[in-house]
């Protein structure tokens, strides 16, 4: 049961015009429920999307790898609802194969689906998930194949996905409809 429903439209206009910047120009569909609740705050929502689009759109990962992150962080998480929105829409764009989105479900991270530079983001991730930080070990096996840079956006993605996924469980966001599904049911 949802605790915080979504807006619904009509919406007011700052309301509708703060939507519309969430989603990719020309998109006709509704606003993601995500988005439609976090419209209740309107000043947060304003704050949050910055650093969202920040992420997607000009991160220096590269896009497979950021995928790799979002989908494990919202996998360990329990977040069906974010993980479904990117497995459909994000995960295709950058190839990422249903093998290996159910590996990021299942937690094998050293499935063969996965060469080395992912397996240390996997297992990086799992690290962060049960501790709140990396081991020497993990953070070498990271830092063999990014640069400063893109080790510190690796931390800050994974706790922005922590973010969402805590958001999304709190307020009992319901799957999108068109979402992939959660492997396992």
């Amino acid at each position: 049961m949802v605790r915080i429903a979504p807006l619904a439209p009509p919406y007011e206009a700052d309301v509708e015009q703060a939507l519309r910047k969430w989603m990719p120009p020309g998109v006709a569909e509704e606003p993601l429920a995500l988005f439609r609740v976090l419209q209740h705050h309107r000043e947060l929502a304003s704050r949050m999307r910055v650093l969202g689009a920040g992420l997607l759109a000009h991160g220096e990962l590269p896009a497979l790898d950021r995928e790799i992150v979002i989908a494990r962080v919202t996998a360990r998480c329990g977040c069906r609802y974010e993980w479904g929105v990117h497995a459909a829409v994000f995960a295709p764009a950058v190839g990422l194969t249903p093998e290996q989105l159910e590996a990021t479900v299942s937690g094998d991270s050293r499935h063969p689906a996965w060469p080395e530079r992912h397996r240390a983001l996997i297992a990086a991730v799992d690290e962060l998930h049960d501790t709140a930080t990396v081991s020497d070990a993990a953070w070498a096996a990271l830092a063999e194949h990014y640069p400063a840079s893109q080790l510190l956006e690796f931390l800050v993605l994974a706790g922005w996905y922590r973010t969402i996924a805590y958001v999304a469980g709190g307020v009992g966001l319901d799957e999108e409809p068109w979402a992939a599904p959660y492997p396992g049911g």
